[in-house]
């Protein structure tokens, strides 16, 4: 399967470092946010992989290439201005292809098998009518003390106990993101909660690490757990 990175954001709340670096650059435990994810694509079998960027993008560029130092086949999806995560997705469906895919956030941490991906893109492929979608949902960190969505019996609701927030790892059906205007900016939110209404979306609780690394301070706390 392939696996799409989003690293497209501007990284507003983590400024001055994202004045000078694109988010996904930043380094935690001597390493770039995007390398550890590349690393764990790798590790499962998952080698054929495609990044938007917008903010700096040459950058990742340069600093990624092709993907072979680290066994991946990487191609870019250049947005010029960010269209969100939905159009995104959206303008990279030509990279993509047909297939269910899978999606990571590039300004994330997570400690997660990726070939659990692969199992699920399987079951998307025999079950197509039954379900669009299927999220990586962890417990409330602080600054989400709401959640997202709750779980009940591997379906993602909308409401429920406990509410769980969406780790920002999910695979998707191409078809998801069709009907959303190539170039156009799209959030990625709504469009969930209208699949989660019609019972298309399924999930899964992950138990271990994971932090969104969405301030300077959360980018330092990962850093010194991680040496």
């Amino acid at each position: 399967m392939k696996a799409m990175i989003l690293a497209a954001g501007r990284g507003e709340r983590m400024r001055p470092l994202t004045d000078t670096t694109p988010k996904p650059l930043l380094k935690v435990g001597g390493k770039p946010l995007i390398v550890w994810h590349i690393e764990n694509l790798v590790r499962a079998g998952i080698t054929d992989l495609v990044i938007n960027h917008a903010h700096l993008g040459h950058m990742i560029e340069a600093a990624l290439g092709d993907g072979s130092p680290f066994g991946a086949k990487i191609r870019y999806s250049a947005e010029g201005e960010a269209l969100e995560t939905a159009g995104g997705i959206a303008h990279a469906l030509p990279l993509l292809g047909n297939a269910p895919f899978l999606a990571v956030n590039g300004d994330i941490f997570i400690q997660y098998d990726f070939s659990r991906a692969q199992e699920m893109a399987m079951a998307m492929r025999a079950n197509a009518d039954m379900f669009a979608a299927y999220l990586v949902l962890a417990d409330n960190p602080l600054h989400n003390e709401r959640g997202d969505f709750a779980l009940e019996h591997s379906m993602v609701k909308l409401t429920g106990q406990p509410m769980l927030t969406f780790t920002g790892v999910a695979v998707y059906q191409p078809d998801v993101f069709r009907d959303i205007e190539r170039g156009a900016k799209a959030k990625l939110a709504p469009l969930l909660k209208t699949l989660i209404g019609y019972g298309l979306v399924r999930g899964e609780y992950h138990r271990a690490r994971w932090v969104d690394v969405g301030t300077p301070q959360r980018l330092a706390t990962l850093d010194r757990a991680l040496k």
